[in-house]
């Protein structure tokens, strides 16, 4: 099968293989202008369960395809997106407000997991045991899960579902996404490139829809779903953890964080400053491995901030269709209204805001970069996830003191350190209570590293072997009777 491309990406949801419609639609927004950018389909419950019954009925036949099948759509799939780049930068920037640049970076991003899932599925290897009886031989095979669902984010509206769904498509499960309300039209368009791909019908299926409560608990009390995976709210994912339990679902939960990003007197001033501008505002401070809390060690304090403001200062907040923006609008209000609140008890509390602070004048959505000094670990804004372009430093004194901080939170999904000790480094980083951390890195996902948290940042791991094998069964073999 030739793939095909096309830039005119749908507005309908994807079941079974058909472009539905609903009589009930919602708007999407582009959160810089306010446009409103197209209406998709509201749908409910009952739709979602013909989603189940289309990835149901797919199933047996995507699972027994070889390998190698599976992985020549999916690497189709991958070419597809790597030729529509553009065309899906600009859709993601109109309705998720990141700047081109990242826009297209993510792009390229969510193809890697594709392409690296394509070549990973081949890969899903059983096992032989030493026998314990000479009539007797031991063997492991590894088999799909079966259907599994998947509710994503509007943050990284297309990387998030390429991420979960090369995966599943890689170990011969089929799957259902729901995509946030905010992003709906990036995840269309993946699926739109899927099905020009080869991908055939039920094996990928899209749901849309405002009453995301009502289509998860159809999601989640369905035995015929044997997988659910979920970026988003650690209060949320709580919500999925037991809504799942009665019929007991293989769960990946990537939730919420509170990174700790930490200077040491030692650390080369300039890499560190590069690491926490790359980790801080990308996004507009919207991603959940942002660095929250930066602690920076009493010695390079001063130095640091002022470093910090001279870099923060080259920053354009724009809309993110102009080519000079590196920061856009947050996603929606209640995103500003957070940053106000968060920044109002900060200052009322003692600390001061050094640069910025205050709404920018390109439209209701938009935040100027913001670093704040004199934050103390108790305050809102440094034991809540952010999510908003504002750098909050805590000054520490020792080595212990920055862990006992750092470790200070349910969270730990992602922590950055920076320093020029080798020992300290090491020591530091196995002392963090978190899933990744960064050592003299800003930015380290990628599609060959497992990505996850610990603590209440989740469970699981995407990307990687690790990725792969959470969509996998191991069933073990014994076969009898070999010397009779």
């Amino acid at each position: 099968m030739n793939a095909k491309t096309t830039s005119t990406f749908p507005t309908a949801a994807l079941i079974g293989g058909d472009w539905v419609t609903s009589s009930k639609t919602f708007p999407v927004y582009d959160p810089a202008t306010g446009d409103k950018l197209a209406d998709v389909p509201d749908m409910g419950a009952e739709d979602a369960c013909r989603a189940i019954d289309a990835a149901s009925k797919a199933f047996p036949e995507w699972a027994a395809k070889p390998s190698k099948e599976r992985a020549q759509i999916l690497r189709r799939w991958h070419e597809l997106l790597l030729s529509e780049n553009e065309a899906l930068a600009q859709l993601m920037t109109a309705e998720q407000g990141k700047p081109l640049t990242e826009a297209r970076n993510e792009v390229a991003y969510g193809a890697s997991f594709v392409e690296w899932f394509a070549e990973e599925g081949k890969r899903a290897y059983g096992h032989t045991i030493p026998t314990t009886a000479s009539a007797r031989r031991f063997i492991t095979i590894k088999q799909p899960i079966g259907v599994c669902a998947a509710i994503t984010p509007w943050n990284f509206p297309l990387a998030m579902i390429t991420r979960k769904v090369s995966s599943a498509l890689a170990a011969g499960c089929t799957i259902i996404v729901k995509p946030s309300e905010e992003t709906p039209l990036c995840a269309l368009a993946v699926a739109k490139l899927a099905v020009d791909a080869g991908v055939p019908p039920g094996v990928f299926n899209v749901i849309t829809t405002l009453d995301a409560a009502g289509v998860g608990k159809a999601l989640t009390a369905d035995a015929r779903v044997r997988k659910l995976t979920f970026t988003g709210s650690t209060e949320v994912g709580r919500i999925l953890y037991r809504q799942s339990a009665d019929t007991i679902k293989k769960l990946t939960l990537e939730l919420g964080g509170n990174a700790p990003l930490i200077v040491f007197d030692d650390a080369d001033l300039d890499r560190a400053i590069s690491g926490t501008m790359a980790s801080k505002f990308r996004n507009a401070g919207q991603t959940c491995v942002c660095a929250n809390r930066i602690l920076v060690q009493a010695g390079i304090y001063d130095r640091f901030v002022t470093a910090l403001k001279k870099e923060v200062a080259k920053l354009t907040v724009a809309p993110g269709r102009d080519p000079k923006s590196t920061v856009g609008p947050l996603i929606n209000a209640d995103a500003v209204a957070k940053v106000k609140s968060r920044l109002a008890d900060a200052t009322a509390r003692g600390a001061k805001i050094e640069v910025g602070g205050t709404p920018d004048s390109h439209g209701a959505l938009f935040f100027t970069p913001t670093i704040l000094t004199g934050v103390k670990p108790e305050m809102q804004i440094a034991s809540e996830e952010i999510f908003g372009p504002v750098a909050s430093i805590i000054r520490f004194e020792t080595e212990a003191d920055a862990i006992r901080i750092a470790n200070d939170t349910p969270y730990g999904l992602a922590a950055y350190l920076f320093s020029r000790d080798i020992g300290r480094a090491w020591r530091v980083a196995e002392a963090l209570e978190s899933g990744m951390v960064g050592i003299n890195e800003g930015l380290f996902s990628n599609e060959v590293a497992p990505f996850g948290g610990v603590k209440q940042s989740g469970l699981g791991r995407e990307g990687a072997q690790e990725g792969l094998e959470e969509y996998l069964e191991t069933k073990f073999l014994c076969l009898g009777g070999i010397t009779d």
